[in-house]
């Protein structure tokens, strides 16, 4: 009979593009910048090691403030915090921007994920599910030009919950239409994607553990574990060829 429609959702950040090594490139050209032009020595590598802290801990809430001034605030913090005397705005907002700018530009789309999205997408329907801010994730989508290999591209941040919520995989599941059963969920963060996907049943959840880091025992358990996104078809063969055997 006719196979169900089935689905697969994917993570953006560090699952299908190197967001973290785009960041680190980012800090790499701030630091030349202080060194260089402002003549920093040491502080220049404090001040990033201290906007990377500020970063990981980040709360937003879009009410409050936008993102720019938010993440611009990070880099005054940080060189107050390192060098004292008074806050320096505009030094901040030009360290911020050249993260920012060379971030995006870094951030790409591998021609080897390409071509595996364009292969799957011939079985199955692909959604872009990514959590955080509206601006700063449009950015890198446009960055990295995916919005053309999925079906549909989901932001928490526009959302009423983010993952791991099941109500934004049940949205996603309605855009796609299909069912949470026959959902697989690929990304590279346990307590959102991972937890996510578990949250609101869906048929899989694909952990991508780029360094065969294996989950504690008090955190999510994914069903699968991958290094690379790029071992997801033939996972999804294996998993489809278990299904149709038990079934």
């Amino acid at each position: 009979g006719a196979q169900p429609r089935a689905g697969v959702f994917f993570d953006l950040d560090n699952t299908l593009i190197d967001t973290a090594g785009a960041s680190r490139r980012g800090m790499l050209e701030v630091v030349k910048l202080l060194q260089s032009k402002y003549h920093y020595k040491e502080e220049a590598e404090i001040i990033c090691d201290k906007v990377q802290v500020k970063l990981s801990k980040e709360c937003f809430h879009p009410y409050s403030m936008c993102i720019t001034d938010l993440r611009t605030a990070h880099w005054e913090e940080a060189i107050q915090e390192t060098k004292g005397g008074a806050a320096n705005r505009k030094l901040a907002e030009e360290c911020y921007l050249l993260w920012k700018s060379t971030r995006l530009q870094h951030m790409t789309l591998a021609e080897d994920v390409r071509a595996m999205l364009t292969e799957l997408r011939k079985e199955v329907r692909l959604l872009l599910l990514t959590n955080g801010d509206r601006q700063t994730q449009r950015e890198k989508i446009e960055a990295c030009a995916c919005q053309s290999y999925f079906d549909a591209v989901v932001i928490g941040g526009e959302q009423r919950e983010e993952k791991p919520a099941p109500s934004i995989f049940y949205y996603c599941c309605n855009l796609l239409g299909v069912q949470p059963g026959d959902c697989v969920m690929v990304g590279d963060t346990l307590e959102t994607d991972i937890q996510g996907g578990l949250n609101a049943g869906l048929k899989a959840t694909v952990w991508i553990s780029k360094n065969g880091i294996v989950p504690l025992k008090s955190s999510p358990v994914p069903h699968y574990i991958v290094s690379s996104v790029l071992e997801l078809p033939a996972l999804l063969q294996s998993i489809d060829r278990k299904v149709s055997i038990s079934a």
